[in-house]
């Protein structure tokens, strides 16, 4: 079955339902049981998470039925299921609210994303911003929209390239080693500016929109940033891992950067991100 852009907005839709109805009501209304830790105390999941995820996953169901569904929490209960992703012919990847641990503290600064997988390949990328209720939504080789509300739309782009010193952007380090996260931070002074929003939802659209010029990350797991990176890459930027090779759904590891272009990217990972 084709991914058309009727598929999209469905599932956009889709997204949009599970936030008002799941996720939106129960922002700075958590009580004292529905925050647990996964891993550590900063890697959170709520009873919004899960609610807005059965959403979502129910919808595929009917959206895409050959798909199979890989969501953040899914894979949390079953870690397995990941594995099936390499060779699904079709999959949905799913993060219900990224960027939890801000939600679960009340900070407005989250976001819901997906991706379609296709034969191994990211087909579609779509980010949802529950407070803003508007989207970023990308087909490979469509471009990446800006979708609102009322309807209008426009179209992304990344911001040009400026000297390394003027370059603004978020830098993801909490899963560095501690020797490269010593190196790195001390190698952030070379740039204007780094942040970390602890929201690839954010991060990704501050990029894809013209707002920084670069962002990195260490650990890659694919519902973080299947959709960030289509988005980023049909606006125009220029994303690899850090050695140079093309990020796919499979991978997990090997680190991501993203810039304005080849040139911007080469000059950040010789200088700044010299892990």
């Amino acid at each position: 079955m084709p991914i058309t852009s009727e598929t999209l907005d469905a599932i956009a839709g889709l997204m949009r339902r599970a936030a008002k109805q799941e996720i939106l009501p129960r922002f700075r209304a958590l009580g004292e049981s529905d925050v647990a830790e996964k891993t550590e105390a900063s890697d959170l999941v709520t009873i919004a998470d899960t609610a807005a995820e059965r959403v979502i996953k129910a919808g595929i169901a009917e959206i895409l039925p050959e798909a199979l569904f890989i969501g953040e929490e899914g894979v949390a209960a079953d870690p397995d299921l990941l594995s099936k992703l390499k060779d699904a012919d079709v999959a949905v990847v799913v993060d219900p609210i990224d960027g939890t641990f801000n939600f679960a503290h009340g900070i407005s600064a989250f976001g819901v994303m997906a991706a379609v997988v296709v034969n191994g390949e990211t087909v579609a990328g779509l980010i949802y911003d529950p407070m803003g209720d508007d989207f970023m939504i990308a087909e490979k080789g469509g471009g990446a929209w800006l979708k609102r509300a009322d309807g209008s739309s426009s179209r992304m782009s990344v911001a040009a390239p400026v000297p390394l010193e003027e370059m603004l952007g978020t830098a993801s380090v909490a899963f560095m080693p501690q020797q490269n996260r010593t190196v790195l931070l001390g190698n952030m002074a070379k740039v204007r500016y780094a942040a970390s929003y602890r929201a690839a939802a954010v991060e990704y659209r501050a990029f894809a929109s013209g707002g920084s010029h670069f962002f990195t990350y260490f650990k890659l797991m694919p519902w973080d940033h299947l959709p960030g990176v289509l988005i980023g890459q049909e606006a125009g930027g220029y994303i690899a891992r850090y050695d140079g090779s093309r990020y796919l759904p499979s991978h997990l590891d090997g680190g991501l950067l993203g810039a304005p272009d080849r040139e911007s990217w080469e000059e950040l990972r010789a200088k700044v991100f010299t892990l």
